[in-house]
């Protein structure tokens, strides 16, 4: 249960993605990782460990073999989470009551956020004696709340009703002649409320992640997608061994819940910055950089859909996943998902060899799946990838179901991969012992 632990405390400290990636950095401190920053020169040691942010919400860490690159053994998940930002602090409406102006970030189950305390969390950008500077905020308080409109003045409401953000989803936050939000969070960040110049606040679910179950079977949180695959493919990077002649590199883009088309998304050239920079300071040549592409392997960590107790058509009938069933392998033969079966295969072999169960997902012939990081990510960098995650229910809610068991599978897939010496030996071959 340590993983799982460890796991709950990494969701619970990480309200938005600026958070995830202080505490994602946090831990490779601890592990003896040094950070780099993209606007300076970076001087590297083979057999070193470091890592570098892109708008505080994303992060790349690598560690370097000890003389040569031949491969890379890569990991990507996602920071963020859908939610809602914070557009102003007051709502225009009945004057009795203050509302915070919000929209929708990603696709969410609008019905799963009301009637629970919310709070807010994020960054604030602030002017300081030498310039401009962001700090993390995250108000621990009961703070906000979504109510429902009565049963009684929405008759056919379990019938069905089609949420509009605009009207239904904008959180109450006080009554007239509270202090604002604006001035909360300034007293958070220790900043005069004058010196405030711009915020990137979500908000977010008050609940803590716990373990349920007659047996304590699952574990429930806020953020398990994809905060879940966060944590557990950074556990196994740090848990690795370093190999002699590969490479390993751990990803954690924002933006997923909506497209990963910005600067610091999967879609950017974040990740291939860091590769030319990697290969510029250690004197590769253009053909080593290419040949060592050749030889990496990526793993694209985003949960798949458990099996519904209550709604069990819904899944594949031929690829049917279960909480605590093992690593996800995810199928698409639209190319939704990057895994191939030649992928596939090595992935299983080497979880196989690790002692971790693996199942397949696959989506319904009738429905559509959505794409992952791995697809978007491949357009930047084509390399060999494979999709996986952890099976869960409820996805997108505001709080979500997972198994208990599965972190750990993840994190010693996760570090079986990264440490395993398979080397390519040419188009379609692997060769799995050295």
């Amino acid at each position: 249960m340590n993983t799982l632990n460890h796991l709950m405390d990494f969701i619970a400290h990480s309200p938005s993605p600026y958070h995830a990636v202080a505490r994602a950095a946090a831990l490779l401190d601890r592990a003896g990782f040094t950070r780099l920053e993209e606007c300076e020169t970076w001087n590297l040691q083979w057999g070193q460990g470091y890592y570098t942010t892109r708008n505080q919400s994303s992060l790349i860490a690598f560690r370097l073999p000890e003389h040569t690159v031949t491969g890379w053994r890569m990991t990507a998940a996602h920071s963020d989470f859908p939610t809602f930002y914070i557009k102003k602090d007051m709502l225009e409406g009945d004057k009795a009551y203050l509302r915070l102006s919000t929209e929708g970030y990603g696709g969410m189950i609008c019905s799963s956020w009301m009637d629970r305390p919310l709070t807010v969390a994020g960054r604030i950008i602030v002017r300081s004696p030498s310039g401009v500077e962001s700090r993390l905020v995250h108000l621990d308080q009961d703070l906000l709340t979504i109510p429902s409109l009565a049963i009684h003045q929405q008759r056919d409401i379990n019938k069905g009703h089609e949420y509009n953000l605009q009207k239904d989803m904008q959180p109450l936050y006080a009554l007239a002649g509270a202090p604002s939000l604006t001035a909360l969070v300034a007293q958070s960040a220790e900043a005069a409320e004058e010196d405030i110049l711009s915020t990137d606040l979500v908000l977010i679910p008050r609940q803590k992640p716990v373990v349920i179950g007659a047996a304590g079977e699952f574990f429930q949180a806020p953020r398990i997608d994809d905060l879940a695959c966060a944590y557990a493919t950074l556990e196994g990077f740090l848990n690795a061994h370093p190999c002699p002649h590969t490479g390993q590199i751990y990803c954690l883009f924002d933006n997923e819940e909506v497209g990963s088309g910005t600067r610091q998304g999967a879609l950017s050239s974040f990740l291939p910055d860091v590769l030319a920079r990697i290969s510029y300071a250690l004197g590769m040549d253009r053909q080593a950089e290419r040949q060592a592409l050749a030889g990496s392997m990526l793993l694209s960590a985003d949960n798949g859909h458990a099996v519904h107790p209550n709604f069990t058509e819904k899944a594949d009938p031929a690829n049917k996943v279960y909480p605590n069933g093992g690593v996800v392998v995810k199928l698409s033969a639209n190319q939704k998902y990057t895994t191939t079966g030649l992928t596939a295969g090595l992935f299983r072999a080497i979880c196989q060899e690790a002692g971790v169960p693996v199942q397949v997902f696959a989506n319904r012939a009738d429905e559509a799946g959505g794409s992952t990081l791995g697809n978007l990510l491949s357009h930047a960098v084509s390399i060999p990838m494979v999709d996986i995650g952890m099976a869960q229910l409820a996805m997108h809610a505001a709080v979500e179901t997972a198994g208990s068991r599965d972190p750990a599978y993840l994190s010693q897939a996760c570090t079986a991969f990264f440490q395993h010496p398979f080397t390519i030996t040419g188009d379609g071959c692997y060769q799995l012992s050295v």
